[in-house]
């Protein structure tokens, strides 16, 4: 019997090649997707779980709360709470503070910056890793050894063994010899934690005791008796009595009153919170909007191919009425035609899932590059995947085939055999079916529509200055002296129109206003030529200048933002007072507003100072004319070796720094626009078989009109415009869902386009055009066909 029914199911599927074909590719199109989402979401949950007794593991979480009831939540601690908990609580079993760093190191005559992590030398009893050379037990020991990785160990020594080898670092300013104690082999792609350079902390002479910090990771052990809850209770009472005296002096000093509250987050939790990102250190932190989206989206991928099955299979039943009418009057049970047509859903969904696979090893590289991720079937083919794959083709089979087995054996052998046969419910079915793929699909398209324009407005927003040709070149830290001698040598080349240092990367601090407010503001540490460099304007007052030399000790600018929060009227002459109550400082100019930081920010307050005893330099702005970079390129290179030697010579353009800022919603864009052209590409081959059996159906209707005088175009306008009543229906049921869920997703952003209504007009043109493309094949073909031979043959 079964093997009967595989030879009719193999039969209609070449006797009916063109459906065969609608039906298989959307089908593997959907799997396909669904089995990348799969592989996705898979290693998503597996993150961390190799580590042992991994439930065990936790990270202190602190959570910071003002007085005004704003609350700021950190993932990091200082250095004082681990030990303190460890010493105090014996439910604790151990702990390591890992703190990420780069250093840069010496190789041959070069200078390379490598990514590193400052760690406790209890790091290897907390967490798990392999090690290809030495040994848990004696890594990180020594104050004076490092522990690296093994792509780490061939870039800096090929091939050959690195364990007892020197690494010179620059360390606390100068170059030292540190000696590899131990190379551990490649970190599993699913870890928080990526090993490239281990640094051991006891290697510090410093010692940090302050409470009132955050700025690195403390992970704990918990013994099996443990109670998280409990244990957080306790760390209140140990912060309130170990932080008093410095929260005292805080509350004089600086006004401080927050209050700091210590908890436990599970390890395996870190990676996909949204709360306690991982961060320095921890690295490839995620959020579980991203699986949900992508499994919404999969799920209409594959829902809509097998809309597509259901659709085609019971438009064709009125061809196949009459086989089932004479398997009936031979005997045939309901029972076994119900199985016959789900097998052969089942065949079709079993090629289907075999083209699938071959569609996920052929595309994952680009899913990889979309999903900043280095998936592979073999890393990830476990049991659990396949059962989940197994399931995946028996759903689907399922799900295609049980509404057209169901309908098809109820045929009546009657009316089949007699031509009394109509399908009205399957009709009405039908155009529902058609009208939720379109519905989908007009959604998708006005989602991409938005995305795309979202994005241009980030990355072409006017920020307020001009970023363009601006190389931003790191220096390590230069006193002001060092800056003007590089800014002379780098004038020298004409091709070079200015150069303006500034600290590096960006701080906040706090500060009173006139002895009274206290602001929050964003530091700067800059020169006369910083604004006129990014062609940023004054408002008021004027720049520093070299022709008031009490600039460098006491004038600051302001922004906007920072004379709107501090109330002034008049800005010029006022004062500020920050890091110490006896130094004041005057404003002499205020400065437009403009985006120092992203788009996903409105402007806050910031403050310049050109104060070289406030701290360091760390980067040079350098202006160069568009004519010839490259070789204005090889000449800053040349000046920097000069007089950098022991820095690496690493640099951005100012405007690729901001275009990286929305790498986000490029990713998005493009998953988002993959998914539209699926959806739209597995609901047109669907209409188009649709198209098909309609223009079929009315052979002889068309040959009537076509006697009686209509001509083509005619009965093309007959043919289309029944499936173009659909498209519109689709589009007033997408459209107003499509607005909310926009209007939703871009209030997260202070600085957005507004949803115009030539968008769902340019989604209406694009879905009718389409629509008529994918119709008018057939139905010209139908309206050009001759009439005679269509009724001669009726």
């Amino acid at each position: 019997m079964l093997q009967n029914y595989l030879k009719i199911a193999i039969r209609n599927l070449r006797r009916n090649k063109v459906f065969s074909f609608i039906n298989i590719a959307g089908l593997s199109i959907g799997l396909a997707c669904c089995m990348l989402i799969v592989l996705y979401t898979k290693d998503e949950v597996s993150y961390d779980r190799f580590h042992k007794n991994v439930n065990q593991i936790y990270r202190i979480t602190s959570t910071e709360t003002a007085p005004d009831g704003k609350v700021q939540k950190f993932g990091i601690t200082g250095m004082m709470p681990g030990p303190s908990f460890k010493e105090q609580l014996p439910e604790i079993e151990n702990y390591v503070r890992m703190q990420g760093e780069s250093y840069n190191i010496k190789k041959g005559n070069d200078i390379l910056v490598q990514d590193a992590m400052k760690v406790d030398s209890s790091f290897f009893t907390i967490f798990t890793f392999d090690f290809a050379e030495g040994s848990a037990n004696t890594a990180l020991k020594d104050p004076q050894s490092v522990v690296i990785s093994e792509e780490v160990a061939e870039k800096y020594f090929g091939k050959q063994s690195a364990l007892g080898k020197t690494l010179s670092i620059n360390y606390d300013d100068t170059f030292q010899d540190f000696t590899v104690g131990a190379v551990t082999k490649k970190t599993p792609q699913n870890s928080s934690i990526k090993i490239d350079l281990l640094m051991p902390y006891h290697r510090d002479k410093t010692h940090d005791d302050q409470w009132i910090n955050f700025y690195l990771n403390t992970i704990v052990t918990l013994k099996p008796f443990a109670n998280p809850k409990a244990l957080e209770a306790k760390f209140a009472s140990i912060y309130a009595r170990e932080a008093k005296g410095q929260l005292i002096e805080a509350k004089e000093k600086w006004n401080y009153q927050n209050t700091i509250q210590y908890g436990l987050q599970p390890f395996l939790d870190v990676h996909l919170s949204t709360e306690f990102r991982a961060a320095n250190g921890l690295r490839d932190e995620s959020n579980p909007m991203y699986s949900y989206v992508l499994i919404g989206l999969a799920i209409f991928l594959l829902l809509i191919a097998c809309i597509n099955f259901v659709n085609l299979t019971v438009a064709r039943s009125v061809k196949r009425s009459k086989e089932i009418g004479i398997r009936k009057v031979v005997g045939g049970d309901r029972k076994e035609l119900i199985w016959q047509f789900m097998g052969e859903s089942f065949v079709l969904s079993f090629i289907a899932f075999l083209l699938a696979i071959v569609l996920v090893e052929l595309t994952l590289p680009v899913f990889n590059g979309l999903s900043n991720k280095a998936l592979s079937l073999k890393y990830l083919f476990d049991v659990q995947l396949i059962a989940a794959y197994f399931c995946l083709f028996l759903l689907t089979g399922f799900l295609a085939g049980i509404y057209p087995a169901l309908v098809l054996s109820s045929f009546s052998p009657v009316d089949t055999l007699y031509g009394r046969f109509k399908l009205s419910k399957g009709s009405f079915l039908q155009k529902s079916l058609v009208v939720f793929q379109f519905s989908l699909a007009a959604f998708m398209m006005m989602a991409t529509l938005i995305l795309y324009a979202q994005f241009d407005f980030l990355v072409k927003q006017d920020l307020g200055y001009k970023d363009d040709n601006i190389v931003e070149l790191s220096t390590g830290r230069m006193t002001y002296t060092e800056t003007q001698t590089f800014k002379q040598e780098l004038l020298k080349n004409p091709a070079i129109e200015n150069v303006a240092p500034r600290q590096g990367g960006f701080w906040n601090t706090l500060a009173k206003v006139n002895g009274k407010k206290d602001i929050v503001f964003a530091f700067d540490i800059v020169d006369q030529d910083y604004l006129p460099t990014l062609q940023i304007p004054m408002v008021q007052g004027r720049n520093f200048s070299k022709d008031f030399p009490s600039d460098t000790a006491q004038a600051i600018l302001v922004n906007e933002a920072f004379v709107k929060e501090a109330g002034w009227k008049n800005p010029i002459g006022q004062t500020v007072d920050f890091f110490s109550r006896n130094r004041k400082f005057q404003v002499v100019g205020v400065v437009k507003n403009y985006h120092f930081s992203s788009l996903y920010e409105t402007i806050k307050p910031q403050l310049f100072t050109s104060n070289p005893e406030m701290g360091s330099y760390a980067q040079l702005n350098i202006k160069i004319k568009p004519s010839n970079t490259p070789a204005s390129l090889k000449y800053i290179e040349k000046v920097f070796k000069k007089l950098r030697p022991t820095q690496p010579y690493i640099y951005e353009f100012k405007d690729q720094i901001n275009q990286k800022q929305y790498e986000k919603e490029a990713k998005w864009k493009q998953i988002i626009s993959f998914s539209a052209i699926l959806i739209m590409f597995i609901s047109c081959i669907g209409l188009f078989g649709l198209a098909t059996l309609s223009a079929e159906k009315r052979t002889k209707e068309i040959g009537i009109r076509k006697v009686l005088g209509a001509t083509a175009l005619a009965i093309v306008a007959m043919l289309t415009k029944d499936f173009l009543k659909l498209v519109f229906v689709s589009v007033v049921l997408a459209f107003p869902l499509a607005w909310w869920s926009a209007s939703k997703f871009l209030e997260s952003y202070p600085y957005r386009i507004n949803i115009g209504g030539w968008m769902f007009a340019l989604v209406l043109v694009l879905l009718v055009c389409i629509t008529i493309l994918t119709i008018s094949y057939q139905a010209f073909k139908s309206a050009l066909a001759n009439p005679v031979k269509s009724l001669r043959s009726e």
